[in-house]
């Protein structure tokens, strides 16, 4: 009885939605709760799953595999595939939010791009920042969270780990593969990186 009034809420869900306008590619698949909030333009691909206090803007693209719960999406936001939006999260307005993304507690700015592979936790992003392929905040220490501020059109490279508390100041870039545990000033390059060792005409042990 307690699975047909779930199935039964969701089909009525879907078809507010639809009849709003939402654009869903296999309604079946996508679950909301009863608070959540959707503008005008959105699209919805398949298997998403929207947990409670959930606010989406105008054209918005949520691709499938993604979760979201208690967060902000503001207008033309991408957001996916496979990733999950966790509480205390605001997407500003032309932001994107790439596949196998996880962010938790933090601010995206407008039109800065967390693409693919990441984790942001606790952290306050700029406006025009890229966060490269593979790039962590290190924001637990095991004992507190600690938060990073990385401010307006940044460049983060790819693998790259941003040890909080920690700030990365307009205009710079990090060098890919870098472990950041201290500040970046403004338009600075930061890379921290270990020399390339070659042994020539090695030779593998045998067993």
């Amino acid at each position: 009885m307690k699975q047909f009034n779930i199935q039964k809420l969701q089909n009525k869900l879907r078809n507010k939605f639809l009849k709003l306008g939402v654009q869903m590619r296999g309604p079946e698949t996508i679950f909301f709760s009863e608070d959540t909030k959707i503008g005008k333009n959105v699209i919805i691909e398949p298997y998403v799953v929207f947990g409670s206090k959930v606010k989406i803007g105008n054209n918005v693209t949520i691709k499938s595999f993604s979760h979201l719960e208690n967060c902000r999406v503001e207008n033309k936001v991408d957001i996916g595939p496979y990733a999950r939006i966790r509480p205390g999260v605001i997407l500003k307005e032309g932001s994107k939010i790439g596949n196998f993304v996880e962010i938790k507690k933090s601010i995206i700015g407008k039109r800065s791009k967390v693409n693919h592979l990441s984790y942001i936790g606790d952290s306050d992003i700029g406006k025009l920042v890229n966060i490269g392929a593979g790039t962590i905040t290190c924001n637990y220490d095991g004992v507190k969270k600690s938060k990073s501020k990385i401010k307006d059109n940044v460049f983060v490279g790819s693998n790259t780990s941003l040890v909080a508390p920690i700030t990365i100041e307009e205009d710079s870039v990090v060098g890919a593969g870098s472990v950041i545990t201290k500040k970046v000033r403004k338009r600075s390059l930061a890379l921290t990186r270990s020399l390339q060792t070659e042994i020539k005409n090695y030779k593998k042990k045998k067993k």
